[in-house]
């Protein structure tokens, strides 16, 4: 954790609080949610996965707690992608640049295997949200990726397999893209929703046309700023923000 505390700030990419990337409460299709916003010139967006001693981190406070004692502190973030009950990540993963995980291709039960799915790369360039087969046949340079499903965006276009006014409704996080790469949002409803309304979050508040489903039902969100940070079962993947303590 010391040797990442080093990097972020000879990198420079450890910026004031006034930088913070915020979040706020919103209203879409009469659906309450709250959306984090990462840009690429903000505060370094990340996945963590596993603590120094080989367990996964779990949980917001556990992981925020092993910042600050490095003079960090975790900005917002959210469960990061699907993951067994071992917490392993289902799926492509990638961490400060090592892999774990195979990138699955093939289609199979669940949301992840609706296919299209995709992968949520963060590279120096920025964002991006790939299909699968496409990551798989060349793949950027991600510092960090998880690979999830189903892709609620493809170029602008809704998933085929959504249904307008599906009873389907759960709780759910997702993450869209700016069509530069520039800007990330990281979206979780407040009640439940369906992946049609969910996708046009995206789309028709944010111009995104790329964006990937993370997970539902297990959806958790560490907002500070909010006065928020949720509590339920371990996690696996974390997807949030670093911050220097104020």
């Amino acid at each position: 954790m010391r040797r990442l505390a080093t990097a972020l700030l000879g990198a420079g990419l450890l910026l004031p609080a006034a930088a913070m990337a915020e979040c706020s409460r919103i209203s879409h299709a009469g659906t309450p949610y709250t959306v984090c916003t990462a840009t690429r010139d903000g505060p370094e967006l990340r996945l963590w996965l596993n603590a120094p001693d080989g367990t996964p981190w779990g949980d917001f406070a556990r992981l925020d707690a092993a910042l600050r004692a490095e003079g960090l502190r975790l900005g917002f973030a959210m469960n990061g992608g699907m993951y067994h009950p071992d917490r392993r990540p289902v799926g492509h993963y990638a961490e400060d640049g090592a892999t774990a995980g195979r990138l699955v291709l093939s289609e199979g039960p669940g949301n992840f295997g609706m296919l299209p799915n995709g992968v949520f790369c963060i590279g120096t360039q920025g964002f991006a949200v790939i299909e699968s087969r496409q990551f798989a046949e060349q793949a950027p340079d991600c510092h960090h990726a998880t690979q999830s499903g189903p892709l609620l965006l493809i170029d602008g276009a809704l998933h085929p397999r959504f249904i307008p006014g599906s009873s389907a409704r759960l709780i759910r996080n997702g993450v869209g893209v700016s069509p530069d790469g520039t800007t990330a949002w990281l979206a979780i409803s407040e009640r439940g929703v369906n992946f049609h309304d969910f996708a046009t979050l995206f789309r028709d508040l944010y111009g995104a046309r790329d964006a990937l489903y993370l997970d539902g039902n297990v959806s958790r969100l560490h907002a500070p700023e909010l006065g928020r940070s949720d509590r339920g079962r371990a996690m696996g993947p974390i997807l949030g923000t670093v911050m220097p303590v104020q």
